[in-house]
């Protein structure tokens, strides 16, 4: 099992965000992954900086961290063109250490080019034409591609990394995780939901199984708990609600009934590491090996101090 850190683009700065990255590799995570907002969730958060410029900054403060993308849409906002030439470029800034996490996306981020945003059906369809354009790409040389949704003409990638990045596909159900096995190298997910993973190794998919884990650590649960409330609630109204509302307001009104039994039932909270071990097997139990520590709790360098001290080598199995 490999273990990652979420670093909140949605919560910090990229200052920030940077210097977390870099405090992940000295407490013994193994990569840190990120997502690649325009917007955050909720107005509260107050941040969302460019993912790409970001990531290659950590890139060039970090040795041994591996960085993954968690994830980003490559059909709407960009064109799967662009995506194949960055996730290029971050395998050679980083020396091999990316890895290209994509999805269908969601409404939040997508609807700002004025293109509107597709059925889930099309955004299926469009997911398929994008990992087409760029496994071509990556091929090297001058490609061309007429897709029902999405065309190349004539483009070449011309810094190309020896070894392509690992390309791990969103899933939540049977045809994406389908997709993952047939167009990806790995399967990202954010629900202990074992089918996912039967679905996808049935596909004959044998990559890294991605998945993000709900946390969150204060010295007080309480504290912890109302942190949630205030910046993270967002999460437990659903992935067909999430993929779906428009704006940072629009989460506020949705999550607006979130309740503190809401999050003590989603989210591992609190000082003490026992229920994180917990929320953490429930994942590995489903068959996910990168397993993605997302804390939503207010001290992020205490949390990263409790992983390096208390929750590491309990999760590792060194005690």
């Amino acid at each position: 099992m490999e273990i990652g850190y979420k670093l909140a683009s949605e919560g910090y700065g990229p200052q920030e965000i940077i210097r977390q990255a870099v405090l992940a590799e000295q407490a013994g995570f193994d990569f840190v992954e990120m997502s690649d907002h325009y917007h955050p969730w909720l107005d509260a958060q107050g941040h969302s900086s460019f993912t790409w410029s970001v990531l290659g900054a950590i890139a060039a403060k970090t040795t041994t961290l591996r960085l993954a993308t968690g994830v980003t849409c490559p059909t709407v906002r960009y064109h799967p063109a662009i995506i194949a030439q960055a996730a290029a470029t971050m395998a050679l800034v980083s020396d091999g250490r990316f890895t290209l996490g994509v999805g269908a996306g969601e409404r939040l981020n997508e609807h700002v080019v004025g293109q509107g945003f597709p059925s889930v059906r099309g955004r299926h369809e469009r997911l398929r034409e994008a990992l087409e354009i760029i496994r071509l790409l990556w091929q090297g040389g001058y490609q061309s591609y007429e897709g029902r949704h999405l065309q190349l003409e004539d483009a070449r990638v011309f810094d190309l990394p020896d070894t392509p990045p690992v390309i791990a596909v969103a899933a939540s159900g049977e045809a994406s995780a389908r997709l993952a096995a047939e167009l990806g190298d790995g399967l990202f997910a954010t629900e202990p939901d074992a089918s996912i993973v039967e679905h996808y190794r049935r596909a004959h998919g044998s990559g890294p199984r991605y998945a993000e884990v709900p946390l969150a650590w204060a010295t007080d649960e309480q504290q912890a708990v109302q942190a949630v409330l205030q910046t993270s609630r967002w999460l437990v109204t659903g992935w067909k609600v999430m993929s779906e509302l428009p704006n940072p307001v629009n989460f506020d009104a949705a999550s607006a009934h979130v309740e503190e039994k809401h999050i003590r039932q989603l989210f591992a909270v609190g000082p003490e590491p026992e229920p994180h071990v917990a929320k953490v097997r429930s994942y590995v139990d489903a068959g996910f090996d990168h397993i993605v520590l997302q804390n939503a709790g207010p001290d992020p360098d205490g949390f990263l101090d409790f992983f390096a001290n208390d929750l590491s080598g309990r999760l590792r199995g060194r005690s």
